[in-house]
């Protein structure tokens, strides 16, 4: 199994980051190997593939850099480079600037090098073009509301670290990943040789909405942890369908926001699955607080509501009576 040793150092400076370069490699390898995670993701697919498909059949050559970068088992390096967090441009250089040897290197590593990809030139600058227009066509124009949801899943992983400790904020978060005790963190079934993170070693994780993760690395003092959001967060729209007696009662963005905490949810949480302002959702918060309806509770710095006995019969009641 592949697995790191992560020294208690390297993991006190480990911090969780948002990145549009890894959001948008995660929404082309959804494109590619046209899978969904969620019925949500499924009609996404449906309306963004036919766009995809005429890009690669315009581009070729692009089309088989793709196909041998994202193998089975292994993803060419140069195509993850370990995000920071910066703007999506200037991430996006790293891919632009590697040479045209590590990447047929690179390639031989995770899947095989086609014959035409031996002599062409400009293999880097091809890839970050793709990229480009993905994050223009694709991304971008969903952006805040993605980057949102990622927001509030750094919220609910700091949430389990903070009651849990790190088996419970890292087990699950991709498959086969679990924390195992004693420095050591299984971050997948394959076979690979176990790296060593030791002092500054700027280990990140990265929250991505597709359903699609990886692990990234550039030399010894940068690691990344790319994982798939939460399942309902990541899901526009999900659990907002209110009863219509509720929205007759309370209107219709208090009785979504009421339907929502039928489990623990944050501020924050709320936004991403609403797509309402902070100052919107911290409103209705206000007035279902003062109703009786939920209750607010602190869990480190974390703030939590949730509905109480009366919030749970007033949804019950509406939810019979439609």
């Amino acid at each position: 199994m592949g697995w790191w040793r992560i020294d208690t150092d390297a993991l006190a400076d480990s911090r969780f980051v948002v990145s549009a370069l890894a959001e948008t490699t995660a929404t082309m390898m959804a494109l590619e190997r046209r899978t969904a995670a969620h019925p949500a993701e499924r009609a996404w697919l449906t309306d963004q593939l036919p766009r995809y498909r005429a890009y690669m059949a315009a581009e070729p050559l692009t089309a088989q850099l793709v196909r041998a970068a994202l193998g089975r088992l292994w993803i060419a390096d140069f195509l993850t480079p370990p995000p920071d967090g910066r703007p999506f441009g200037e991430e996006l250089e790293a891919v632009r600037a590697t040479p045209d040897a590590v990447v047929r290197t690179n390639l031989r590593a995770a899947s095989g090098l086609p014959d035409a990809l031996i002599r062409a030139r400009g293999l880097g600058p091809r890839m970050a073009e793709l990229l480009e227009w993905l994050w223009a066509e694709a991304v971008r124009p969903d952006w805040e509301r993605r980057r949102r949801v990622a927001e509030a899943d750094i919220l609910v992983r700091t949430r389990q670290l903070s009651l849990g400790g790190w088996a419970a904020a890292l087990s699950g978060m991709r498959p086969g990943m679990a924390w195992l005790g004693e420095g050591r963190l299984r971050i997948n079934l394959q076979q690979r040789p176990p790296r060593e993170l030791s002092g500054e070693a700027g280990l990140v994780f990265v929250p991505v909405t597709p359903g699609h993760g990886w692990v990234a690395w550039r030399g010894a003092h940068r690691h990344a942890l790319v994982y798939p959001c939460e399942g309902q967060l990541t899901q526009p729209g999900a659990g907002s369908a209110a009863p219509q007696a509720l929205v007759g009662l309370l209107g219709p963005v208090r009785a979504r926001v009421l339907v929502l905490l039928e489990s623990p949810k944050s501020t924050t949480q709320l936004v991403a699955l609403t797509g309402l302002s902070l100052g919107a959702v911290a409103g209705q918060l206000k007035v279902l607080l003062a109703a009786g309806l939920i209750l607010r509770r602190r869990t480190g710095r974390t703030v939590l509501y949730s509905r109480v006995a009366a919030g749970d019969v007033l949804v019950s009641a509406a939810t019979g009576s439609a």
